[in-house]
């Protein structure tokens, strides 16, 4: 039996290309939970700096409590840099993030996932990575998930999807969910050896596929009336591939996002004018931009808020100038008690203590010293990197709502040929 064997030098760089492989996945990982962190620690008080809110499928914003909010954040995060991934074919690296996405969702409420289809359409993109990858031992996994996916859909959208027909009007769009999830439990029960589930689910998937199929002159038609490639395919799955009723559609979801966006800026000038009158109160422009992010928008209770924090401060202000008169009383200037006060975290003993046992005098460096600057400020270059982080990963975030539905289907139609070669072969089952 003759055999080929990998020289030494080939097989020391397929080990490098694969470390550097890894390498590189795990920085990705982590540029990526950090970027999503900042954002979610982020409440959108200070008008600079980007930050992300969860909204319905209205654009209206959802109030969620903090950690969970957090952990959706960073799932979402996760699940949005996967698919980034996912559309440039690099499916081993967006797999790492999708499975991360999972552990992320793991943390948020059960009841607030049962009522929408993000973890389910996780799913179906973690199984649609390891079809990618050709990763068969994960087929016990991959099913499971499709489970998982199937069981969801079927709370989000009702039985009948009676539900959704009634939040949004129309099925059409997320009938592409349903077509990949078929095609996908066709597949494994086709590795599984079960050819007839198989041709069952693929006959599900050939219908669903003959209506999503749209027509290339109604296609063109749309775009000729100004409307986006994006704009023209969901429209038409929306409204059965008719052509009028389409454009009517499209028309009507670019007001609602003009109307959603004027409402926001209203919202923005509103807070911004508020925020300047409390400013002229003697405020500064931050403490009334968190007082009124706190106080949701209540004027009012934003400025009871700010008296509130200006008595605190007073009063500690106060506590320390008594902590000072002590000292004085002791027989210490007024500048090495206040130093000392500094360096002690404002305890009078232990000041006490520490100017006795200098004589009352400490050195220019101690007198210069405090405890905020005994390490360097890093603060600075800190919030560069931050800023590169979060701008990165706010790339990776589709601008539009419904980009998860926007399936051109070509890949899909590539297996469907390939499933139907497959089952014509009769007892082989490999993929």
């Amino acid at each position: 039996m003759m055999v080929l064997k990998v020289s030494d030098a080939e097989w020391k760089l397929q080990l490098s290309e694969e470390e550097e492989k890894k390498k590189n996945q795990k920085e990705s990982l982590q540029r990526t939970q950090k970027g999503f962190q900042i954002l979610s620690e982020r409440d959108g008080s200070e008008d600079s700096s980007p930050f992300l809110e969860i909204a319905d499928q209205r654009g209206n914003p959802l109030k969620i409590p903090p950690q969970e909010k957090k952990a959706l954040i960073l799932a979402m995060g996760f699940h949005e840099k996967g698919r980034s991934l996912m559309k440039k074919k690099q499916f081993d690296n967006a797999l790492c993030h999708l499975l991360q996405a999972d552990q992320q969702f793991s943390r948020c409420g059960s009841a607030l996932l049962a009522s929408v289809d993000n973890f389910a359409v996780l799913q179906l993109d973690v199984v649609w990575c390891y079809r990618a990858l050709e990763a068969l031992s994960c087929l016990d996994d991959g099913r499971s998930r499709l489970q998982i996916a199937e069981d969801c859909f079927l709370r989000c959208y009702g039985e009948r999807q009676q539900r959704l027909l009634m939040i949004k009007g129309n099925t059409g769009r997320e009938e592409v969910l349903f077509l990949r999830l078929h095609l996908l439990q066709s597949l494994l029960s086709y590795i599984e050896g079960n050819d007839a589930q198989a041709r069952h689910q693929l006959s599900k998937v050939e219908a669903l596929y003959s209506r999503l199929c749209l027509d290339s002159e109604k296609m063109d038609q749309l775009m000729s009336l100004g409307f986006t490639e994006r704009e023209a395919r969901l429209g038409l799955r929306a409204c059965e591939g008719d052509l009028q009723e389409a454009a009517v559609h499209i028309s009507n979801q670019r007001q609602e996002r003009e109307e959603l966006k004027q409402r926001e800026r209203k919202r923005r000038s509103r807070r911004s004018e508020v925020i300047s009158t409390l400013t002229e109160l003697g405020f500064s422009r931050r403490d009334a931009a968190r007082a009124l992010h706190h106080a949701d928008g209540d004027v009012d209770q934003a400025y009871g808020i700010l008296l509130d924090s200006s008595g605190s401060a007073q009063a500690t202000n106060s506590n320390t100038e008594g902590c000072v008169e002590q000292l004085l009383y002791l027989g210490f200037q007024r500048d090495v008690s206040e130093a000392a006060l500094r360096l002690t975290g404002g305890d009078v003993q232990s000041a006490t203590q520490l100017l006795l046992d200098n004589q009352g005098v400490l050195s220019p460096e101690l007198m210069a010293e405090s405890p905020s600057s005994e390490e360097p400020s890093t603060s600075s270059s800190n919030s560069t990197e931050d800023s590169e982080l979060v701008n990165e990963v706010l790339e990776d975030i589709s601008r539009h709502e419904e980009d998860y539905l926007d399936l051109t289907l070509e890949e899909e139609s590539e297996l469907i040929t390939t499933m139907k070669t497959y089952l014509s072969r009769g007892h082989t089952h490999t993929v």
